[in-house]
C-alpha cells in the first residue's frame, strides 16, 4: 500500500485515506501483512532513483511486466509499480 503524503487537494487525501482504511480494515480481518511504501521507495526500487518522474516509471512497469501498453488510468499503474516494488523486495532482487 502507497504511504499517504501531504497533498495540496484535501478531496485527494480523503479519497485515499478512504481507499487504505477499507484495504487495511480487511489485511486484518484476513491477518495479511501490510507492506507500505512511499513514492520514493516505489521510484527508486523501479527506476533506481527516487525523484524519477511518472513517465518513467510507467516505461518501467511496461518493460518489466512485459505489457504492450502503459496501463491506465494512471491509478493502474501506479498499483502495479507498487506491486512490482513489492516483489522486489520480497525475492530480494
Amino acid at each position: 500500500i502507497e504511504k499517504i503524503f501531504y497533498n495540496t487537494n484535501p478531496k485527494t487525501v480523503i479519497t485515499v485515506s478512504q481507499a487504505r482504511g477499507v484495504c487495511l480494515m480487511y489485511a486484518g480481518v484476513y491477518n495479511l501483512t501490510v507492506k507500505e511504501y512511499t513514492p520514493l521507495q516505489v521510484k527508486n526500487a523501479l527506476v533506481g532513483y527516487g525523484r524519477a518522474e511518472k513517465k518513467q516509471v510507467q516505461y518501467m512497469v511496461t518493460k518489466m511486466l512485459n505489457l504492450k501498453e502503459v496501463p491506465k488510468p494512471d491509478d493502474a499503474a501506479d498499483a502495479l509499480a507498487i506491486a512490482v516494488c513489492a516483489g522486489l523486495e520480497y525475492y530480494k532482487l
